[in-house]
């Protein structure tokens, strides 16, 4: 069985998770992990399957991408397996003005303290910046990296937040 990562990206519309979607439920292939969204008129989803060759399913999503709208690529991939968690999950939030930054900032200090970002969105409304981020922190370290968190925003001009994260809502 083949693990493959897809990508697909274009403009937005109605109907592309579902194509996409029948295109693999066709081939046969799993759909194991999965996130899409929409990003200022851009639909852009990634996600891994176990199924068929590569070329089935470059082959497949082809007519999906004909009218230019689309651009699909297909990867096989080598599976990891389950992989624990290397730490306790959080969740950062982070909001202000938008400037240049804030992402690089931010998740920088959270890898200096051994965090790893799991997930993470931004989103533009108006001149306000908002960053969601799920992360790994290891054992203990919450507390020292409020500290570090809350002088890194305050040199951004923006607010933020660290909290552990409600492993029934994730």
């Amino acid at each position: 069985m083949n693990e493959l990562a897809i990508t697909v990206i274009g403009r937005d519309r109605p109907g592309i998770v579902a194509d996409v979607a029948e295109v693999l439920a066709r081939l046969g292939a799993n759909l194991t992990d999965s996130t899409m969204t929409r990003l200022r008129g851009h639909f852009a989803m990634t996600l891994i399957c176990t199924g068929p060759a590569v070329v089935e399913v470059e082959a497949a999503l082809a007519p999906l991408a004909a009218e230019g709208q689309l651009l699909a690529t297909v990867r096989a991939v080598t599976p990891d397996g389950d992989v624990p968690a290397v730490g306790e999950p959080y969740v950062m939030a982070v909001h202000g003005s938008d400037r240049m930054g804030i992402v690089a900032a931010m998740t920088r200090v959270l890898v200096d303290a051994g965090g790893n970002v799991t997930d993470l969105s931004t989103r533009l409304a108006g001149s306000l910046y908002v960053v969601l981020a799920e992360v790994e922190l290891p054992a203990g370290v919450a507390d020292t990296l409020v500290d570090r968190l809350h002088r890194t925003a305050a040199e951004l001009g923006v607010e933020v937040t660290l909290r552990p994260a409600d492993p029934d809502l994730l």
